[in-house]
């Protein structure tokens, strides 16, 4: 080989999983149709032929065992972890793959994502080499979603750089009998980090405006980096609770889902 080539960065996906949850214990395993949740997750995942590799990255042996029962790959992580950012951080060393290699954080609890977004959100990085952070919005439909402070909302530069995410309703219009109304964008949970910068950033202090809005992503601004946003128009169905099971398994059915 060459010793001047430049070997192409490659693209990986990460899915972070927990069993205890606030609001819903055990999720990764809750039946889907008779599967659990992180294999269709996972499954869907390995549909995506821009990956080179999908791994899940848990700290427990239940969700462990789940994985490696379905034949899929999973690494253990240390239980100590407060976000999953530093899940994915630890699970992209002990993968051992490059510093300049892509890795895609796919949610363990969107099993319907559509393909897609994978390779929009992922592209940016392999496209300029400078780039240490993107993720993807999405145009807000929803009306009651823009005063939803869980549904994150964004605004963003020219360029389609990352100015600020909120969970109030920005941009603020101070006269709104003055058309038009502004669009809004929410944030869907897909994130690319270059590998070198994931560790970078989990080695950063809480920001001042992510210990106010509890959203990660703000450190990463606070401190000067850039986060490419990427407008999909796929938005994301989540399962947060044990009655949106019952929405992903009508919308499953709909699609001819097995």
């Amino acid at each position: 080989m060459d010793p001047t080539h430049k070997q192409e960065p490659k693209v990986v996906a990460i899915i972070p999983a927990r069993y205890h949850s606030n609001r819903f214990e055990g999720k990764p395993l809750a039946k889907i149709m008779g599967k659990p949740m992180i294999q269709r997750v996972y499954e869907r995942a390995l549909e995506v032929d821009l990956l080179a590799m999908v791994v899940v990255a848990t700290d427990d042996e239940r969700i462990a065992e789940c994985v490696t029962g379905f034949g899929g790959r999973v690494v253990m992580t240390s239980p100590a972890h407060v976000s999953g950012t530093d899940r994915l951080a630890e699970a992209a060393t002990l993968l051992v793959i490059n510093e300049q290699d892509v890795v895609v954080n796919i949610q363990g609890d969107q099993p319907l994502f559509e393909k897609e977004v994978v390779d929009q959100v992922a592209r940016p990085l392999l496209d300029d080499p400078s780039l240490p952070m993107a993720t993807l919005i999405y145009k807000i439909i929803r009306k009651e979603e823009i005063y939803d402070p869980n549904h994150v909302k964004t605004v963003f530069d020219r360029n389609g750089m990352a100015l600020y995410f909120s969970r109030s309703a920005i941009p603020f219009q101070r006269n709104p009998e003055e058309p038009p109304a502004p669009t809004y964008y929410k944030h869907l949970g897909f994130y690319a980090y270059r590998k070198g910068f994931l560790h970078t950033f989990v080695g950063l202090p809480e920001g001042e405006w992510e210990r106010f809005e509890k959203l990660e992503q703000l450190r990463v601004l606070e401190y000067g980096y850039r986060i490419k946003v990427v407008l999909t128009e796929h938005d994301s169905v989540e399962v947060d609770t044990p009655r949106d099971l019952l929405r992903v398994e009508e919308i499953c059915r709909k699609r001819g889902v097995v």
